[in-house]
């Protein structure tokens, strides 16, 4: 909590906010610290101990005031209550139970028809995909996968470390940005899971473009977003990815992957979900 409040506190200039600037020359970027505790209507020891994650107990008004006078968003203030919530678990761990597509899920994905659909967990790990769902997002992996958990395709890591769907992205720098928000948004949500964490490690380690969007702070909601994507099979495409929530499910998503009717992407998902499944290679690394 300590680190994301420091880093959209160094975001922030005094002129942002409505504070007069003398033009005096910053030891660091951003707003102070005592203008931030100002502007949120908290004493400066209060807020640097909060900072340095010596406060363990801020209060939902406190938050509230705190996410106020840094202009969070929507998403941006739940991020920072679930980070305070897990801040004052400490060190009490949630048991998380592993995760599977159940049947209700599959029959909706079978309710989908052709669209392209994948379920992606509560760390973007593969559930379960409809045959169009794999042939638009992993067409070159086994399409059976998504049924052995030890050998699940991730998306994140797919998008950051495997050539094909690297090259799927035409603006691959706004998915690649898009998923490294949605990470963050899951390691405020769920603390607890080991496995997000060694994803998390992996991808620092292995990806210098990770590192970086990572240590901006970002989080992003799933939402409805509209891609360009290059298929090797049907070309270029103007996509729209809509995200529904599987009430039952906590953190399941479906991803439905849909174009304007009557356009030549529209054709392109038409002629792809014809096209019969591509051969199977193996993930990228």
């Amino acid at each position: 909590m300590g680190e994301f409040l420091q880093m959209r506190r160094s975001l922030l200039q005094p002129a942002d906010v409505g504070l007069p600037d003398f033009g005096e020359r910053r030891r660091v970027p951003g707003l102070r610290r005592d203008e931030l505790a100002r502007l949120a209507g908290v004493g400066l020891s209060y807020y640097t101990r909060l900072e340095q994650g010596v406060s363990l107990n801020a209060s939902p008004e406190v938050l509230d005031a705190l996410a106020g006078a840094l202009g969070l968003d929507e998403v941006e203030q739940a991020h920072l209550h679930d980070l305070a919530q897990a801040t004052r678990r400490g060190g009490k761990r949630r048991r998380l139970a592993p995760e599977h597509a159940d049947d209700a899920t599959r029959q909706l994905l079978g309710a989908l028809g052709a669209a392209p659909a994948v379920v992606l967990g509560r760390r973007s790990d593969v559930l379960a995909w409809n045959r169009t769902g794999h042939a638009l997002f992993a067409g070159h992996l086994d399409p059976r996968i998504p049924d052995q958990p030890d050998r699940r395709p991730n998306m994140a890591r797919l998008v950051f470390l495997d050539a094909h769907t690297r090259d799927l992205f035409v603006d691959w720098p706004r998915k690649a940005r898009a998923v490294v928000g949605k990470l963050r948004l899951a390691a405020g949500q769920y603390p607890d899971d080991p496995m997000l964490a060694v994803l998390i490690g992996e991808l620092t380690m292995k990806s210098p473009e990770f590192a970086t969007m990572w240590s901006e702070n970002q989080v992003r909601n799933w939402e409805l977003a509209a891609y360009r994507m290059h298929h090797p099979l049907v070309g270029r495409m103007h996509l729209n990815l809509q995200t529904l929530t599987i009430p039952q499910e906590s953190g399941q998503r479906i991803v439905v992957a849909t174009a304007e009717a009557g356009s030549g992407s529209a054709a392109a998902l038409h002629l792809l979900a014809q096209a019969g499944t591509p051969a199977v290679g193996r993930e990228g690394s």
